[in-house]
């Protein structure tokens, strides 16, 4: 079936459902946890058991499977001109410690299930299609390491022990076969890519408030992560003086407090957390002389996340000042705001209207491959419905009704953008 007769029966042709959740339901078995989650952290046995099960998936239907020196693995439906640009389907097999089944699954499967649709239906796209898994997007040992070497943005440092010990990272990248040396080698070519796909559940409660089935993600916030660290002086906490202490955690503590009410105040859309703090000599019967805090920022603009950023390094300064401290502040990752492409938004919205479903456009405040990607090549994302907005804990839940309706809005995108590519 050439392409321009499929669009004649577009409306009539949709993903087997049915298939879906037999998949879902297989990989979902593997890092099982007790508590109904998964435990597939990257690189981990379950991870690379879950890329083996994937792998089988994709040669059992007939696809052409591949893997990249950063340990991407991909299966590819391919257009019958060599010569022809390549549409990106991606998303996530690993997981955060004791995560959700639909996290990052829910987009592979029906990427998978999307491909097997369209070679079963006849359909001769002039496209290749690529489904990619991308190697540790959680962040593990690298946030986003799969889509970051795939368009070059690996530091050179990654793997050096300069600024931290990296060996954990690297025993673990040789026991899935990856060589750290070679991971350039992943980068590719943005002139041989027509754009990047992404469907993904949406951890948050937007879709469910407004009733909406079908999320069309107009961009994603920026972030930057810090290490903060606080030095005091140690000392006995029963004999030294309560006014001539020089307490490190407690600069530390006054610092937490204040940057999160300054960010209310002042950044309405702006994120700060401080998820842990690591306090020396950390005896409760001793003055800490160091508390090490690595903190987050998020904001949907750039400038007023470089602005919030700013503000937060004066506070540490002030709150350490305040306490006769000192302070250190080290970046750790920045990922910039990313704005997905107007020509990717506008066949999504075609899909959800070909479809009957009225999408609701929404920021994305949680990174993904489509954030690194997007500056690179035209993205796009499309989310679904988290319950209760629930995501990285094994209670994260999406009814199976919006599975399959983002399946079938993902299967007539790509299609719309196969249509469209001279556009794109």
């Amino acid at each position: 079936m050439e392409l321009h007769a499929a669009y004649e029966v577009i409306p009539r042709l949709t993903i087997n459902s049915a298939r879906i959740r037999a998949d879902f339901d297989e990989l979902a078995c593997i890092g099982a946890t007790p508590e109904g989650g998964i435990n597939r952290l990257a690189l981990s046995s379950e991870d690379i058991q879950a890329r083996a099960w994937f792998a089988e998936k994709i040669e059992s239907a007939g696809f052409i499977l591949r893997d990249d020196d950063a340990g991407n693995l991909s299966g590819i439906l391919p257009s019958e001109n060599p010569d022809a640009r390549t549409l990106l389907i991606g998303s996530h097999l690993d997981s955060v410690p004791n995560g959700g089944r639909y996290d990052g699954s829910i987009g592979l499967l029906a990427g998978l299930e999307c491909l097997r649709t369209l070679r079963e239906a006849g359909v001769t796209l002039p496209i290749h299609l690529e489904l990619i898994d991308f190697t540790d997007d959680e962040g593990c040992w690298m946030s986003l390491f799969g889509s970051r070497a795939l368009v070059g943005a690996i530091p050179p440092d990654a793997f050096t022990d300069v600024k931290q010990d990296n060996g954990p990272f690297r025993a673990a990248l040789a026991r899935a076969g990856i060589e750290p040396r070679d991971v350039p080698n992943a980068r590719r070519n943005p002139e041989t890519l027509l754009g990047y796909l992404e469907l993904h559940v949406e951890h948050g409660t937007r879709l469910e408030r407004a009733g909406a089935a079908i999320g069309i993600v107009t961009g994603i916030v920026g972030r930057t992560t810090y290490d903060i660290t606080f030095h005091g002086e140690a000392g006995h906490s029963g004999t030294t003086d309560m006014y001539q202490r020089r307490d490190a955690l407690r600069g530390a503590a006054l610092f937490i407090v204040r940057t999160h009410d300054v960010v209310r105040e002042r950044y309405g859309d702006g994120i700060f957390n401080c998820g842990n703090v690591c306090v020396k000599p950390g005896s409760f019967n001793i003055i800490p002389s160091k508390a090490q805090l690595t903190v987050e920022c998020r904001h949907v603009s750039e400038q007023l996340l470089n602005d919030m950023e700013t503000t937060m390094i004066s506070i540490a300064r002030e709150c350490a000042a305040s306490y006769q401290l000192t302070v250190d502040v080290q970046t750790k990752i920045h990922v910039p705001a990313a704005t997905m492409a107007a020509g990717v938004m506008y066949e999504i919205e075609q899909s959800c209207e070909t479809l009957g479903l009225e999408p609701l456009h929404l920021f994305s405040y949680s990174g993904h491959g489509a954030q690194i990607l997007s500056h690179h090549i035209p993205s796009g994302m499309i989310f679904i419905p988290s319950i209760g907005g629930v995501g990285h804990q094994p209670n994260e839940f999406t009814p199976w009704e919006d599975v399959e309706r983002g399946a079938n809005v993902l299967l007539q995108t790509i299609l719309g953008l196969a249509r469209q590519q001279v556009r794109l």
